[in-house]
């Protein structure tokens, strides 16, 4: 009875342990398939983005100097144009005669002068036989003086004369990029006492991207020894972007950093010049403006895809080598290449960590993993 009770509990022991273990086999076979990857690991620069706004290198008011009725606009509104074009036309009939009346008096005046230069020769002469007196000499004399004042005004005139004649006709300083005209054909414009704006152009192939800077931010990334190099060839470069997905960029250099921090805001103001060749950039686009400041060495990166949030901050899952998930508290950093996540804190180079479905995943869920392909 006895060796029938140890053989029935033996039997009972085998049976119960190849349960078990097909138990085991068909957990494993029914485990979800779930992609993983283990994160890169490379050197990145670290940079930081910025608010910032565009401005053109010059922004030019063309403004009328004279009065007289707006003859001629010679420009379409928006158009590029160039150094030295004439743009606008006011009234020049009034300066005109100014102009030939001032050569009218000028050559009086020099006619003057010639008479008396001629005279006060003729007197040096007489004044050696006393064929005429010391005043009469004298007087001779102070006439070439005062012919000589004469012409010198009656040319100060003339000048003055050409010049508002000149500003007449409005012409562009610069190559650039035109608005719209202020005032239309047959407006009286009184700008002798006062310029009236009669159009903006903006030289705009060169332009100038503004952002600040907070002043802890500056003194914590070291920017004034990257900044400040006396070598021009080591200058710093920033990236440009513009549009609502930011894949519009240019290279600009750095050319001016403020000289004292803006008491009210707290932050320095930065400059960066970039080529604008093509006219595509314009004046008041607001922009975003990443900064380099430094070199992480090893940098360990996740897609930032694979990152969950909740109320305690950034996670993962991570997948350990039992092939069960744990759920893992991180912190992270910038965004590198547009996918990819700077991890700061909380994962090993060597981990795996789930890239997608996290739905679909638990802490303590055993899963089937499926390494990921990097291309």
């Amino acid at each position: 009875m006895k060796k029938l009770f140890l053989l029935t509990l033996l039997t009972g022991f085998l049976l119960t342990g190849c349960g078990n273990k097909k138990q085991g086999t068909q957990a494993l076979s029914e485990a979800l398939p779930i992609e993983v990857a283990r994160p890169i690991v490379k050197d990145v620069t670290l940079t930081k983005d910025y608010p910032g706004y565009l401005d053109a290198d010059a922004t030019i008011a063309l403004v009328g100097r004279v009065n007289g009725t707006l003859q001629a606009n010679l420009f379409n509104p928006g158009e590029r144009v160039k150094k030295g074009q004439l743009l606008f036309i006011i009234e020049p009939t009034t300066y005109e005669d100014a102009v030939a009346q001032a050569e009218a008096s000028l050559k009086t005046a020099e006619a003057s002068l010639d008479y008396a230069r001629n005279n006060y020769e003729r007197m040096k002469e007489a004044i050696k036989s006393d064929a005429v007196s010391r005043i009469q000499f004298l007087q001779a004399e102070s006439n070439v003086k005062e012919s000589e004042a004469a012409v010198s005004n009656a040319q100060a005139a003339l000048r003055t004369a050409r010049t508002n004649l000149a500003y007449c006709y409005v012409k562009s300083p610069s190559d650039g990029q035109i608005s719209l005209a202020v005032y239309s054909v047959g407006t009286y414009i009184a700008g002798a006492v006062s310029p009236v704006t009669l159009a903006t152009v903006y030289k705009d192939d060169k332009m100038y991207s503004y952002f600040n800077v907070a002043d802890n931010q500056w003194l914590a990334q070291n920017l004034s020894e990257k900044l400040l190099k006396p070598n021009p060839k080591e200058s710093y470069y920033v990236t440009v972007r513009l549009g609502t997905d930011g894949k519009q960029t240019w290279r600009a250099k750095l050319d001016y950093l403020s000289p004292n921090i803006t008491l009210s805001t707290g932050t320095l103001k930065l400059r960066a010049e970039l080529d604008n060749p093509n006219g595509l950039l314009k004046t008041g686009s607001y922009i975003s403006v990443t900064l380099p400041y430094g070199e992480a060495k090893n940098a360990v990166l996740v897609d930032d895809a694979s990152i969950g949030t909740d109320q305690l901050g950034k996670y993962l899952y991570v997948v350990n080598d039992s092939n069960i998930v744990n759920y893992r508290p991180i912190e992270v950093g910038q965004l590198i290449d547009d996918t990819l996540r700077l991890v700061t804190k909380g994962l090993a180079p060597n981990e795996r960590y789930v890239t997608e479905a996290l739905l679909k995943v638990r802490n303590g869920m055993p899963i089937r993993p499926i390494m990921k392909e990097r291309r």
